[in-house]
């Protein structure tokens, strides 16, 4: 599988994208216009290990629920971000069995390295 989850209206999902420089295989995923389905969640969870590592702690909602004062499973994980796209941390890119989570720098490089050698 070769798919870039992200979301057009955050700028440093649009930063990452272009700084990537994506080969044309590489499936584009929208994620708010194309909400994620369960089977593609239960693909990156298994690249993945945990719902939890999937999961955006920097969420508006994370934080208007009070979901920091409360003990999660990996079942609640999963449950939050199939309800709502904002609880998928971002950007994901699928790369055959490799998966990269989140925009930090050294993610960033390491999807770089392995797209473009």
């Amino acid at each position: 599988m070769k798919k870039f989850y992200y979301l057009s209206s955050c700028s440093t999902c649009k930063r990452i994208l272009s700084e990537l420089n994506l080969p044309e295989d590489i499936k584009l995923h929208e994620i708010k216009s194309e909400p994620i389905s369960e089977s593609d969640l239960d693909i990156l969870h298994s690249l993945a290990g945990s719902y939890e590592e999937l999961f955006s702690k920097r969420a508006q909602l994370y934080k208007e629920r009070d979901l920091k004062s409360k003990k999660l499973s990996e079942a609640d994980y999963k449950n939050l971000i199939l309800e709502h796209y904002t609880f998928l941390k971002r950007p994901v890119l699928i790369f055959g069995n490799q998966i990269f989570i989140g925009n930090s720098p050294k993610t960033v490089r390491e999807a770089q390295k392995t797209l473009h050698g």
